[in-house]
């Protein structure tokens, strides 16, 4: 992203200068004007992140949820242990591993050495920390509460980072035997099955269909294999094209809620996910207005979406978020209940702390009813694909045999 230089000045007529990640010019003019800052310059962006700092071995890897977490940890025990803000900063900075981080770290810093809130120095590098990281320190600071919010933030990242774990390793076993099926069945549909057909062939055996069907099948990916893999990188390209149209986006996340086995994974962990960060911001102290508008920039998911924007609309208006909640096909019943509870007792957080740790649980059991589920398919599937070349190739040689005993 490129990086922009900027020189203004705030309310008590002191001149900034420093620097900022954005999209364009007019991003930085949006966000220094947000800042209540009188903007002096903007000069042209500098290409790569930080692109004035100059480490050896710099690379262009941005890190991962899990540093960030670890970052935030070990930011709250520094604070909490009554360290200084830009000495505990200093401190990870020069214990981070990954080139990328140091450098942002680094960045952040020197911003706070400046003067500028942690929040608004982070607010540079959203790819890292993302809008929901930024408002939960701005809250911390705010209130005075910055390590236990960063605490927070650490616990809700970890949770994150385990229920993704969850749904990858019911993800990674039958993408593995899939993987194994289709490679298995393309060795024999290129190598056994045409030896084969040359034997049947110039025995002028009679073939069954099963037989004929996988010849022909044979014979394609043969000699238009290269067909094969453009139709496939069509696919792949008109899919990717049809999501990122609303119209396509909203189709396929509504296909994926309905799917049979995943359709139940993917709900409860976008409820344990739409809970957990809900929660988290309510609990600090950030509006629900704001929560709401921050907590669906997180869904992964189109319908998830748009039923937090419904919600948000309707706390607009006045009335409780609960009754919006309660005309969607993404939250049960259970859920809007809750949600009601800790709206008319003023313990909505807590509410919606509780329904993530029981969607963790339900996210927990998915995940073994599922690989439980899916491990007896795809063996079934494997012996399948495998018995009905074997058939093929077989048939027309027992006819053969048959034939030559009589």
């Amino acid at each position: 992203m490129p990086v922009y230089e900027y020189r203004a000045r705030d309310r008590g007529g002191q001149t900034l200068k420093s620097q900022m990640e954005a999209d364009s010019e007019a991003q930085v003019r949006d966000a220094l004007r947000a800042r209540n800052l009188m903007i002096l310059e903007i000069k042209a962006p500098k290409t790569g992140l930080n692109a004035d700092i100059k480490i050896p071995g710099l690379t262009d890897r941005p890190p991962g949820l899990k540093q960030v977490a670890v970052f935030s940890k070990q930011l709250a025990t520094l604070i909490n242990a009554g360290v200084p803000l830009v000495q505990s900063l200093a401190i990870l900075q020069r214990q981070l591993d990954n080139k990328t981080f140091e450098a942002v770290i680094k960045k952040v810093r020197g911003e706070v050495e400046s003067g500028q809130p942690l929040s608004e120095a982070l607010q540079q590098h959203p790819k890292i920390f993302g809008r929901l990281f930024i408002n939960l320190v701005r809250a911390g600071e705010t209130s005075g509460t910055l390590d236990t919010v960063l605490e927070r933030i650490a616990d809700f990242q970890e949770k994150q980072l385990a229920l993704q774990g969850k749904i990858k390793s019911a993800l990674t076993y039958p993408t593995v035997v899939l993987v194994f099926a289709l490679g298995i069945t393309y060795f024999l549909l290129t190598t056994v099955v045409p030896q084969f057909a040359g034997i049947l062939t110039q025995l002028n055996a009679p073939l069954p269909f099963i037989t004929r069907m996988l010849m022909a099948v044979s014979n394609f990916l043969q000699h238009s294999g290269l067909l094969l893999l453009a139709i496939i990188a069509v696919i792949v390209l008109a899919y990717r094209w049809y999501y990122r149209t609303p119209q396509g986006r909203h189709a396929i996340d509504d296909f994926k809620l309905r799917l049979p086995v995943f359709g139940n994974l993917i709900q409860k962990s976008a409820i344990s996910s739409f809970a957990r960060t809900f929660g988290l911001l309510v609990s600090s102290g950030v509006n629900i207005i704001e929560s709401l508008e921050i907590t669906k920039g997180t869904a992964d998911n189109a319908i998830v979406e748009e039923t937090i924007e419904n919600a948000k609309n309707v706390v607009i208006s006045g009335d409780q978020m609960s009754s919006s909640l309660a005309t969607s096909k993404v939250f049960p019943p259970m859920v809007v209940s809750m949600v009601a509870i800790g709206e008319e007792t003023g313990s909505l957080d807590n509410m919606l702390n509780k329904v993530a740790d029981f969607y963790d649980r339900e996210v927990d059991e998915a995940v073994e009813s599922l690989t439980a589920a899916i491990e007896p398919m795809m063996i079934v599937f494997l012996g399948g694909i495998v018995g009905l070349i074997v058939a093929g190739m077989f048939l027309p040689m027992f006819s053969i045999i048959g034939t030559l005993s009589q």
